[in-house]
């Protein structure tokens, strides 16, 4: 809890609460908030007796040996950067309990048969430069290297800066490639707040993630025709907005209708004047769900919804109480990204399993119940574990955070809770390391 706090000194955001510790965070990726924390993490690993090498995305990798150094470390981390208004705890509990474990090896003299790593990852949060896991992706090969270095930052608006020029200036444009092949994984481990309400509302300790949901994200344009508010009726108008508008609640209504999710949190119209009906209208679409297969039926439902609407039909019941049109819009659709549904490796969902029965005192129970400790659970949102995935058994680790709150000043877990993570993160490290022995 001294590293979490002591760390996130460097990036203070806005305050939510009256404590010495109640603010959040804004530690942008590459800015000089994040370089301290980086320069801490290098420092510190170091001092534990670890070899750390950084690579060609600023990914720090941290290695203390084993009695067998012939094979890649079995590795646990998360990463540093947060959110523009985020809080203390996701990514960085991830990264400060690594290091914990570290301590903890040295401080008991804990030999591993094999290395144990671990992992700073670069702007996980996509939120200074625009692709969530960029780098993670990079290392799995699964996002080109030149695309990642040239992606600009957009914080602050109208910022020149690239992603390599960033790396550049604060010092972390390693030398190692950024790939797999250059810094093989044995295995990785991630711990993470849950940043949903399932673990605190059902009393449940420990949530052992088996994979992430998938999900789709679309930027979707609607065109119609600018004219006065004042002079153009409702029959004769191309509204955008409003015709956006009805395309969200359809999304809504869709998904719904398949258990998925469906959210919009970006809207941008023109020309944006009051005495103006908008003639032009970009909004965000991101489809989510843990089966593929699912994800593509709210894809294929909402295009044909959007297409209705866009011609002034009454689809998903959108224009039961709107006034008749008799002009028509144009919709557009672009797909920005796609993360398929990940399933996570069965020897590490094991072991963290096994991890959290043996602190919390469960039986080893089979199937889907666990015990009363803990969840087996999907992940909702993405993390690097998605990427590792690729190339190295991996699994996660959630603990409880207050009322599911996350990317929010507000986001906290207690101390307990964060050393239930901790100490579940370590047994399972230590239970793969002898798995690796007995193969």
């Amino acid at each position: 809890m001294n590293d979490i706090h002591s760390t996130c000194e460097w990036g203070k955001g806005e305050r939510w609460g009256d404590g010495e510790t109640e603010t959040g965070m804004s530690r942008l990726s590459l800015s000089d908030t994040d370089k301290q924390a980086r320069d801490w993490f290098a420092e510190t690993t170091t001092s534990l007796g670890c070899t750390v090498h950084t690579d060609a995305m600023g990914n720090q990798f941290a290695i203390r040996p084993g009695l067998d150094n012939d094979q890649p470390p079995t590795y646990a981390g998360s990463h540093l950067d947060t959110q523009p208004t985020g809080g203390r705890y996701d990514g960085i509990l991830g990264v400060t309990a690594a290091v914990e474990m570290l301590k903890t090896f040295n401080d008991n003299w804990i030999e591993t048969s094999y290395p144990v790593g671990v992992v700073n990852w670069t702007n996980e949060e996509g939120a200074r430069f625009p692709m969530s896991m960029v780098s993670s992706g990079v290392w799995a090969e699964s996002v080109p290297l030149e695309k990642a270095h040239n992606l600009k930052s957009v914080i602050p608006a109208n910022d020149t800066a690239t992603m390599k020029s960033e790396l550049e200036r604060i010092g972390y444009l390693g030398s190692v490639p950024a790939s797999y092949k250059s810094t093989p994984m044995a295995a990785h481990f991630e711990l993470h707040i849950e940043q949903g309400p399932i673990l605190e509302a059902e009393n449940r300790r420990i949530g052992v993630v088996q994979g992430v949901q998938a999900y789709k994200w679309f930027t979707v344009t609607v065109k119609g025709r600018d004219s006065h508010t004042g002079a153009t009726s409702f029959q004769h108008r191309a509204d955008a907005l409003l015709t956006a508008s009805k395309m969200i609640l359809a999304s809504h209504k869709i998904a719904s209708r398949h258990k998925a999710l469906a959210s919009t949190g970006i809207l941008t119209l023109k020309p944006g004047s009051t005495n103006t009906v908008p003639g032009f209208v970009q909004f965000s679409l991101d489809i989510r769900s843990p089966l593929d297969e699912t994800v593509e039926a709210v894809e294929k439902d909402c295009k044909t919804a959007f297409s209705a609407i866009a011609a002034g039909e009454n689809a998903e019941g959108v224009n039961d109480d709107c006034h008749p049109s008799d002009r028509s819009c144009n919709v557009e659709w672009r797909t920005d990204f796609v993360n398929p549904a990940t399933h996570f490796h069965k020897d590490c969902i094991s072991c963290v399993q096994q991890a959290g029965s043996d602190l919390c005192g469960g039986d080893e129970v089979s199937g889907k119940d666990i015990g009363a400790w803990g969840k087996l659970m999907t992940s909702g949102a993405g993390h690097d574990s998605v990427y590792t995935n690729k190339h190295c058994p991996t699994s996660m680790i959630f603990v409880p955070c207050r009322d599911g709150v996350s990317h929010n000043p507000a986001e906290y877990s207690t101390p307990e809770q964060c050393g239930d993570g901790a100490n579940v993160l370590m047994g399972a490290v230590l239970r793969y390391d002898k798995l690796r022995g007995e193969r």
